[in-house]
């Protein structure tokens, strides 16, 4: 079990840092948007390792030469649209006259992280390397059904708690909050092409 509770924090840290730059994105964060944000990051660190194991050794061939690309592909793209509003949000602050009239625009942009589709991206993104750890399983002949609930639960868990934590951070913060989650983004795709190109060293 604690094989599976350290499995599961390593999984969990990319969800848990996207999970605070969109608390700190969202001044309002009301707790059914960090619910709904916590319950896509787990449902997708629960679901990918169970589709990493059913599909098993064949697919582990096709995913792991490009697997580091997808995620980073897709954070690179979210938190740089994150980033270019932040930086626009930032620009029509410091000159109020010519930005009144796009105030609930922007408003509404600063959220889009927590729409439907932005959270599909990023959950995704974020667990791409639990579907690896499911292939892993697959080819070991282990069991799959109870790392998975743990990994999903502790990803849940920690959503929770960062969407919380970076609500309090972006009080703060909020001048420069979508430039921080922007940036925070981009890291963590950084951050999983360069640990997957060093382990090919």
């Amino acid at each position: 079990m604690l094989t599976y509770l350290l499995v599961a924090l390593g999984l969990s840290m990319d969800a848990f840092a996207v999970s605070i730059s969109s608390g700190i994105c969202i001044p309002d964060l009301k707790p059914r948007h960090a619910i709904r944000a916590a319950l896509a990051f787990g449902l997708f660190q629960f679901l990918m390792p169970l589709g990493g194991w059913f599909l098993g050794g064949a697919f582990k061939a096709l995913i792991q030469g490009f697997d580091h690309w997808i995620a980073f592909g897709l954070l690179c793209f979210v938190g740089g649209k994150m980033l270019l509003e932040g930086l626009e949000h930032r620009r029509k602050a410091a000159h109020p006259e010519a930005c009144e009239d796009d105030e609930t625009e922007v408003a509404g942009k600063r959220r889009s992280i927590l729409d439907p589709l932005g959270l599909l991206i990023l959950a995704v993104a974020t667990s791409i390397d639990a579907l690896a750890v499911g292939l892993s399983y697959s080819i070991l002949g282990s069991p799959i059904l109870l790392p998975a609930t743990v990994i999903g639960l502790v990803t849940f868990v920690l959503c929770l708690g960062g969407c919380e934590f970076g609500k309090r951070l972006g009080a703060r913060f909020e001048a420069w909050a979508e430039v921080a989650g922007g940036l925070v983004l981009l890291g963590i795709g950084a951050k999983i092409l360069i640990e997957h190109l060093a382990s090919r060293l």
